[in-house]
């Protein structure tokens, strides 16, 4: 049997998804919509839900989310909304769709699709926010958030590398 996994990857300005067969091939044509503003868990839920709604048939959902995911909570999301911090979004989507499904931190899932599983790689993204993910020989050192670091005064990298930087400074 081949399963399908359902890929969704909620960013700070849209949510993707594209249905996977087991071997990491395509099954289905990409997805996309904005994230809802302001990006509340009770409206980002609705909206991934209407976005799963029009996926087709699919076994398993996995999920990229941009905060530190500990236990099915999602722990701060900066680039969506204060109330994420210590939301249950694994239950919450369970007990709406019934099927089995996994959410980690956003760099983390896109790290282990980049590492090669030797020595210690370090995987960098951008987008609205500024993500990062640590590889120790192909283990995963999880909940890095560099982008959350505080490296000068109270300013952290994602405030000079997210879209807020870009917002604010513009490119040069």
């Amino acid at each position: 049997m081949n399963l399908l996994t359902l890929a969704i990857d909620v960013g700070g300005s849209s949510i993707k998804a594209i249905i996977l067969r087991e071997d990491g091939t395509v099954a289905s044509g990409r997805s996309q919509i904005p994230t809802p503003y302001p990006a509340t868990p009770k409206v980002v839920v609705s909206a991934l839900l209407d976005l799963i709604a029009e996926q087709g048939t699919y076994d398993r959902l996995a999920i990229g989310f941009p905060s530190v995911v500990e236990h099915g909570f999602t722990r701060g999301a900066i680039n969506l909304h204060p109330d994420w911090d210590g939301f249950p979004l694994v239950q919450v989507l369970q007990d709406q769709l019934g099927k089995p499904l996994r959410i980690a931190n956003d760099a983390d899932v896109q790290g282990f699709g980049a590492i090669k599983g030797k020595g210690v790689e370090l995987v960098i993204t951008l987008g609205t926010g500024f993500g990062s993910a640590l590889f120790l020989n192909g283990q995963l050192l999880p909940n890095l958030e560099l982008g959350q670091h505080i490296f000068r005064g109270n300013d952290t990298y994602e405030d000079f590398l997210g879209q807020s930087a870009l917002d604010r400074i513009g490119v040069e």
